[in-house]
């Protein structure tokens, strides 16, 4: 996936500015897809000459206009024809993982303060994912079309943050009730 087809995505939703986009990455389409202010702008000014989005200047008081991007006929053929393309299945690449497989060759209470901090970071998203599921869809039962999309993905965030809670904690709890043993002393 391109850059350019979170944009389309995001802004089919809802026109915007580039700094509304920017925003709206920080709180929902950044948790799985992340890019900076820079090359949402970037991004922006190529869909643009492209004919993908279409731009109009909207006049602020006291700040200079405002650029609000909304997607055209094209853009909307373009975003159509990536959702119909086969995915293919997205490998695991996670550095910490390489970690916790290499702690014995290391520092282990180093990477025991990483995956401490990695599980306190999945601890805050996954609260805060539950939070907007119990803000936004308090009856998940009735939603349809789009809000129902918006709440499934919602959802597979919360799975996916209660598997590195339990997998993180599984970790730890694992080197706490095991002593330590060094690669060579496996080896006798």
């Amino acid at each position: 996936m391109a850059l350019e087809h979170a944009l389309l995505v995001a802004l089919r939703e809802q026109p915007a500015s580039g700094l509304d986009l920017a925003k709206r990455f920080g709180r929902s389409i950044g948790f799985f897809w992340h890019a900076t202010h820079q090359q949402i702008y970037r991004v922006l000014a190529r869909m643009d000459a492209d004919g993908w989005v279409e731009v109009t200047e909207v006049a602020q008081t006291g700040r200079p206009d405002k650029k609000v991007y909304a997607v055209t006929a094209a853009g909307e053929r373009v975003l159509a024809d990536w959702l119909a393309e086969p995915t293919p299945m997205e490998p695991l690449r996670s550095e910490l993982a390489v970690k916790l497989r290499g702690a014995s060759y290391g520092d282990r209470q180093a990477v025991l303060d990483v995956v401490r901090a990695n599980l306190a970071d999945h601890h805050a998203r996954l609260a805060h994912y539950e939070q907007l599921e119990k803000r936004d869809h308090g009856q998940p039962e009735t939603l349809t079309g789009h809000d129902l999309d918006t709440y499934l993905v919602l959802r597979g965030g919360i799975r996916l943050e209660r598997f590195w809670v339990e997998w993180l904690t599984e970790y730890l709890h694992a080197h706490r009730s095991r002593p330590a043993r060094s690669p060579k002393d496996q080896e006798r």
